[in-house]
């Protein structure tokens, strides 16, 4: 049989989407870059749940589904989560495996916004996925971001502050790609650049490149 007729299941197999952590200590714009990075085709949000309670501003099922605490207790036995979490010892924040499975069922590849914790969970769960920090240019510019917010109390900062710096004092530890948000525009396009290039590596090609080769033919 000739080569152009042995095309193997791996060869004609297709790849599972990407998994893209993103996180960033609070005030490091990690949002707006995971915005920037499903401007690109082929690419799904997951949406968390939580149990703080929602912000005037927001919709559920488009940042958070809201969920109760025993809502969420329930989700946690039933095994429901990928990562999930207490943030700041008050509420609770969990990606369920439905998005995971939603992305493998559309070829979309899924973009996490999580923090360090979950994306701890999701390395050990998924060790090919693929975790991008997103680091603010400085201490005092992510001050000066939070207290810009006007959300919160003199001690809720200096709580986020200590985080960040627990954060960044760990992230190589759990990241492959580091963003600095100094300027939006060109960290949405370092951000978009990485995805693209994960696309393009020789490993995701290869099938592509095993069946150009065996489009060629070749002797028995």
């Amino acid at each position: 049989m000739s080569r152009g007729t042995n095309v193997n299941a791996e060869t004609t197999a297709k790849l599972a989407p990407l998994v893209l952590i993103v996180s960033g200590p609070s005030g490091s714009g990690k949002s707006t870059l995971v915005q920037k990075i499903l401007e690109l085709p082929g690419t799904m949000p997951s949406v968390s749940c939580t149990t703080r309670p929602r912000r005037s501003t927001e919709a559920t099922g488009k940042c958070y589904d809201f969920v109760t605490e025993a809502e969420f207790d329930a989700m946690v036995t039933r095994g429901d989560f990928l990562e999930y979490a207490r943030v700041f010892g008050k509420h609770s924040y969990g990606t369920p495996k439905k998005w995971l499975e939603e992305s493998r069922k559309s070829g979309l590849d899924l973009v996490l916004e999580i923090d360090v914790q979950g994306a701890a969970q999701v390395k050990e769960k998924l060790p090919e996925s693929v975790a991008i920090f997103i680091l603010p240019p400085s201490r005092e510019e992510l001050e000066r971001r939070l207290r810009g917010r006007g959300q919160d109390a003199d001690e809720e900062i200096a709580r986020r502050l200590a985080k960040a710096r627990d954060e960044i004092a760990v992230f190589g530890k759990y990241y492959d790609f580091c963003v600095v948000n100094e300027n939006v525009d060109r960290a949405g396009r370092e951000a978009q650049s990485i995805v693209t290039a994960l696309r393009c590596s020789s490993a995701r090609r290869r099938p592509q490149v095993e069946q150009l080769l065996a489009s060629f033919g070749g002797k028995d």
